[in-house]
């Protein structure tokens, strides 16, 4: 009896572990389910903008161009380390440069003095994943402006990605030459009323300190920063030229107990107009008869002291009538500094063949435009018969 007892609760333990066990088992497949399932998130709402009653819908973003998603990285070698460059860099005159830009491919652009050189001093050479630039026995005309530019290219078709590009301006300092040297001892450089004026007194050192003068009279130029200002890679800016600004200047740069002067800039003023010309053209009559004198304006108002050339094209050419004008220059009525620039054409004694189309053409630095009209030759009247 003792036994029944015994065996009957140890299948009851028996059956209480089974029991327990895959409870334990269902709960952790259970939550290795859970963990398979992926979280369900609302979908968010497409962002809109509501003007009045109108809904538009922001459109999703394209994917970017392998050009667009290049990242351009642009460093400098130096003794087998690699360091990033900032805007500009100083590199010892003698030493070698070796930069490296990564992208495939990239294309260099140089100093132009490096460009026109032919002396195997300078080396692009394109690798995987990099384009690397190698140039030695470094001299102080090599400073200037490096840039790196990568390639969006599709088959064969290649073309520069200039929003990627890298440009660093790097300067090659010579202790016995602050200037870049140039082989030109006078250089003229037109002063556009409408575009600012570079005098790229371009010097080898950062460190240098540079100044503006004037040859005759001599003196120095006021360096203000509004009208005329100073930038060590580019040199000095005048802003606004004015005809004052005109005349021969130079630059004068100094480091320690050395004082250099640079090339001389001959500056020309030139009056740039606005806009190119709008001529108005008048014949002295439509229509004439044989044997009167025509004439023919073409006026041109514009900006004072702005050159305007005439040209005519009429029908008495083909058979070579000589051309016969009248070209003035006068001030507009009213005070204002604007000027009217006029050119006549004269036919004397018209003919059957002056009959046509007068065109004039007018012509300033900012473009040309032409203007027509028609003449008639009329018979002369035949007398009355008594």
């Amino acid at each position: 009896m003792a036994l029944v007892k015994l065996f009957g609760s140890k299948r009851k333990l028996v059956l209480t572990t089974l029991l327990v066990c895959a409870a334990i088992f269902e709960l952790a497949h259970c939550q290795k389910d859970a963990q398979r399932k992926p979280k369900l998130s609302k979908p968010k709402p497409e962002k809109s903008t509501n003007r009045g009653s109108t809904s538009v819908t922001a459109k999703p973003k394209s994917k970017a161009s392998p050009a667009a998603q290049q990242q351009t990285v642009l460093t400098q070698v130096l003794n087998r380390k690699f360091k990033k460059v900032g805007e500009t860099i100083s590199v010892p005159t003698g030493d070698t440069l070796e930069l490296r830009c990564r992208g495939k491919p990239v294309q260099w652009s140089v100093p132009s003095y490096l460009e026109e050189e032919d002396e195997g001093r300078l080396r692009t050479v394109q690798h995987e994943r990099y384009g690397a630039l190698t140039l030695v026995n470094t001299t102080g005309a090599d400073t200037g402006e490096y840039t790196c530019y990568p390639m969006y290219c599709e088959d064969t078709d290649c073309r520069k990605v200039y929003d990627k590009a890298i440009t660093v301006f790097i300067f090659f300092p010579d202790p016995q030459e602050l200037f870049v040297p140039s082989s030109d001892y006078y250089e003229v450089i037109q002063l556009r009323s409408n575009w600012p004026t570079v005098l790229p007194c371009q010097v080898t050192t950062p460190e240098a300190k540079v100044s503006l003068h004037r040859e005759f009279p001599p003196t120095e130029v006021a360096v203000d920063g509004t009208e005329i200002s100073f930038n060590v890679k580019k040199g000095f800016t005048i802003h606004r030229p004015r005809p004052y600004h005109a005349g021969s200047l130079y630059c004068v740069a100094s480091l320690g107990n050395l004082r250099l002067s640079s090339t001389k800039y001959m500056l020309i003023y030139v009056n740039y107009p606005m806009a190119p010309p709008a001529p108005v053209i008048q014949a002295s009559a439509s229509s004439m008869v044989v044997g009167e004198n025509l004439r023919v304006s073409c006026s041109v108002v514009g900006e004072q002291d702005v050159a305007v050339e005439f040209t005519w094209e009429y029908p008495g050419q083909e058979i070579g009538r000589p051309p016969y004008t009248q070209e003035s220059i006068g001030p507009v009525a009213g005070g204002s500094a604007r000027q009217q620039s006029q050119s006549v054409l004269l036919v004397d004694e018209v003919r059957d063949v002056d009959q046509g189309t007068y065109t004039c053409t007018a012509q300033n630095l900012q473009g040309v435009k032409s203007v027509s009209t028609t003449v008639k030759v009329l018979p002369k009247a035949k007398p009355k018969k008594p």
